[in-house]
């Protein structure tokens, strides 16, 4: 008998040409298809590396609790992390997050404290919350408590500079020419950039930033000036964190919403994908990307995780309306709207 644990069918996830877009483009542009994990995002790469590295460094013990600060996606990797290696999980979260996210973080047993959305200098954002808890927890309960900090803890990128950027390599064969992906840890872009690089030099490395970021400014200016504001949950930052720190990152592209999101729906009609915002933003970077490296090459992006878990967003007229985004009239979602 072949069989494996849940933890094991983590990472390991294939490529998917994006068929229209890479004959529109004359490149080959392939999505890496973490939305296939466990968990249902790439977040269960950065669960399952940082609860790995706790456990060998005894940072988590039997029994313990895990705490994280998250948008959504993490909690849910580290729940389902937790859930099959005997861990708790508490997770303090944003409330303006989609209410699909809270609700599969409770299906999953999640201890979810939600907080009012405030910049990362406040000492009550999320982040800055979630450390505080785990250190309280740590010293109250009996098993302990222990703090992922996804943002900072380099076990983050490093599973991914050791898992997801050696699978893009092996399943292109070598040709990736560009990788990009937008960040907001920077684990998988920061991973899958020092892993790439270090196969090979000439492959270029590219950010997709959404406005309201700073990272786009930062790769192009060295500065962290933050414009406007998306939609997409998730990703951008006003910061540098430890895992983006010295990535081999070459260039960036700032994506609006208006760029992004027709790309989601585009890919559900044309590709049969539905796919989640930030995807929109990864998409609409290889389309920029292949259109700075020219026709014939190959440029990989992540397909983070599924557009279901924003219903009440991406598939509501009022809402988008409000957004100066259209839903596209072959969608029917009167009862959404």
């Amino acid at each position: 008998m072949n069989s494996r644990s849940l933890v094991d069918c983590i990472g390991n996830t294939p490529l998917i040409r994006l068929n229209k877009i890479s004959d529109a483009t004359g490149c080959e542009i392939l999505g890496k298809a973490e939305f296939m994990n466990p968990g249902g995002s790439v977040k269960d790469r950065a669960a399952l590396g940082m609860v790995r590295d706790a456990e060998r460094n005894n940072a988590l013990q039997p029994g313990g609790i895990i705490v994280e600060g998250t948008a959504g996606n993490t909690g849910i990797g580290l729940a389902v992390v937790g859930n099959a290696l005997g861990y708790s999980t508490v997770v303090v979260m944003p409330n303006n997050q989609s209410i699909e996210k809270i609700m599969t973080l409770k299906a999953y047993g999640v201890d979810v404290k939600l907080v009012p959305p405030v910049p990362f200098k406040d000492p009550n954002h999320f982040v800055h919350q979630s450390e505080r808890l785990a250190k309280k927890l740590n010293a109250n309960s009996k098993n302990g408590a222990f703090w992922a900090n996804q943002f900072d803890n380099i076990a983050n990128a490093k599973f991914h500079q050791d898992t997801t950027g050696p699978e893009i390599w092996e399943q292109t064969k070598g040709l990736v020419s560009g990788f990009v992906c937008s960040a907001g840890t920077g684990g998988t872009l920061g991973g899958v950039a020092r892993a790439l690089k270090g196969f090979s030099s000439n492959i270029t490395i590219a950010v997709a930033d959404p406005t309201g970021s700073a990272l786009y400014d930062y790769y192009t200016n060295g500065t962290l000036n933050l414009e406007g504001s998306s939609i997409t949950e998730g990703i951008g930052n006003s910061r540098i964190t430890t895992n983006l720190q010295g990535a081999p990152i070459d260039m960036a592209f700032q994506i609006e919403d208006q760029e992004s999101i027709p790309l989601v729906y585009q890919m559900i009609q044309e590709e049969g994908l539905c796919l989640g915002g930030s995807t929109g933003v990864n998409v609409a970077g290889a389309i920029r990307l292949a259109k700075e490296l020219g026709p014939g090459n190959t440029i990989v992006t992540i397909l983070c995780d599924s557009g279901l878990i924003y219903k009440a967003r991406l598939f509501n007229k009022n809402f988008l309306a409000k957004h100066k985004i259209q839903l596209p009239e072959w969608l029917d979602m009167e009862n959404l709207s």
